[in-house]
């Protein structure tokens, strides 16, 4: 009879440590869905700010400004020819049309000696 006591004692504390188990498993799953949940509004609020952005960008008077790449790339500061790519020259003697915002005013302030600037 001893026997029998003995063995059901270490069933039930079996059963005991198995639902210690589950429980750290649940509690995994929702720290879990939690980080994903965290990464998605994390990555809805960077997507506001781009749409934020854009939406300032284009709420100007949408004035043109026309912008001729009068000297080469070649030999400058890589800030330059880093702006020069951001407005979108490509060539010499090349002409674009890019909207007058302060982010474009700011890139053509800063590589004036190569462009002809034209406003429409």
């Amino acid at each position: 009879m001893s026997n029998k006591k003995v063995a059901t004692k270490k069933s039930a504390t079996k059963k005991v440590a198995v639902k210690k188990s589950a429980t750290k498993k649940v509690a995994a799953k929702k720290s879990a869905t939690k980080k994903v949940a965290a990464k998605k509004s994390a990555t809805k609020k960077v997507a506001e700010k781009k749409s934020a952005t854009k939406k300032v960008a284009t709420k100007k008077d949408n004035s043109m400004i026309k912008l001729t790449l009068i000297k080469s790339l070649s030999g400058r500061l890589k800030s330059h020819q880093a702006c020069a790519k951001g407005l979108g020259i490509k060539k010499i003697h090349r002409s674009i049309e890019v909207y007058d915002t302060p982010e474009n005013i700011g890139m053509m302030n800063k590589i004036n000696y190569l462009l002809k600037i034209e406003k429409k």
